[in-house]
């Protein structure tokens, strides 16, 4: 199950870079920016994970702090419904933003909790919970 979180995560954050040519909306652009540094921050921990990198513990505590930061900021980046024609945002978003809040601050909490990380044992767990909450909120409320 780990294994297969770690890799769904990578590959979210492999198309993100892709989505964000020519998006016109400042606002949307702003929460593709934002989930970017998420991807970017979560692909760090997986390559740690999978050995493609080496594990440097600071290095994880640093990536899952901002992945915590920006969680903290995803809400108020979603309260208003822009659109553009590259967002992959669902309207569901602002149908069920209780929901959609909720998922973020799990979000949040996962990435705080991976601010402990000590050790390579640390990380397999922490990206499996940040891992699971990205899909979580990506299977609800993206395209």
């Amino acid at each position: 199950m780990q294994a297969r979180t770690i890799l769904i995560a990578l590959i979210l954050s492999a198309g993100a870079a892709l989505a964000h040519q020519g998006v016109q909306n400042p606002a949307v652009k702003a929460r593709m920016d934002a989930m970017s540094a998420i991807a970017d921050n979560t692909k760090t921990l997986g390559e740690m994970a999978k050995g493609a990198r080496p594990f440097d513990a600071t290095a994880a505590r640093a990536a899952a702090a901002a992945i915590a930061d920006h969680a903290g900021k995803t809400p108020d980046l979603f309260a208003t419904p822009e659109q553009d024609p590259k967002s992959e945002a669902l309207p569901a978003i602002w149908t069920d933003f209780d929901d959609f809040t909720a998922l973020s601050a799990a979000l949040q909490v996962a990435a705080e909790k991976a601010t402990g990380i000590t050790t390579p044992e640390d990380l397999r767990p922490a990206l499996a919970a940040i891992g699971g909450t990205c899909k979580a909120c990506h299977e609800r409320y993206r395209e």
